[in-house]
């Protein structure tokens, strides 16, 4: 296992951003890479990833809840984000596991702040619903919102948070790169605009980068 993979056993590593910026794409990529270094990878999404997460996600990504309030949708995420923590984080990371997440409170603070809730309130909700489970590195995948949204409608169509308009997508990635001035030690901004090899290996120089900066 090479020196930088074998730093990140019993680690908890975020993959965040906007909307279409390739987040389960490089989730999946990075644990690929890390599994082949040799390290043990609790690949997990936010929200989901237990079968009580994954019930709360369809209620919260469905159309047809178009007037759920947003301290609704907090406590919706909250829950699921509990549950996560408890049955699957907390026990890879006690294995010694690398865990890889497809968001987590960042997106929180991002979407339902775009909404309206303060970032400390989002906080306050977090401690309450997962303790002191708080990743190590959380890596915020930035681009234009239009790109984004551009991207994550091409196939499928946009989800109720997608469908919420440039302007809150706009405000949502300002609050993701707002995160990361605030806490430069926790977060690290890689830019996802460009081909997936390409956004991979900025991914991976950012998580190298890390863990050097720690020796």
């Amino acid at each position: 296992m090479s020196q930088w993979a074998d730093k990140l056993a019993g680690k908890f590593i975020v993959i965040d951003g906007p909307d279409g910026a390739g987040k389960s794409t490089q989730v999946n990529r990075l644990a690929v890479a890390l599994r082949a270094e040799g390290l043990t990878v609790c690949q997990v999404r936010d929200p989901g990833g237990t079968a009580v997460g994954d019930r709360i996600r369809q209620i919260l990504l469905d159309n047809r809840h178009g007037e759920m309030s947003v301290p609704c949708e907090l406590m919706l995420y909250m829950a699921s984000r509990a549950q996560l923590a408890a049955e699957v984080i907390r026990p890879a990371l006690a294995a010694g596991q690398c865990v890889l997440a497809d968001r987590y409170v960042s997106a929180t603070i991002a979407y339902q702040g775009a909404g309206g809730v303060d970032a400390e309130t989002v906080r306050q909700a977090a401690r309450i619903a997962v303790g002191a489970t708080w990743p190590d590195l959380t890596v915020i995948l930035d681009l234009p919102a239009d790109v984004g949204l551009a991207r994550a409608g091409r196939a499928d169509g946009h989800d109720r948070m997608e469908a919420k308009g440039a302007d809150f997508h706009r405000a949502v990635r300002h609050l993701f790169l707002e995160q990361a001035r605030e806490d430069p030690a926790g977060f690290a901004v890689v830019d996802a605009t460009g081909e997936v090899e390409q956004v991979h290996s900025r991914v991976r120089g950012a998580l190298e980068g890390w863990v050097r900066r720690d020796d």
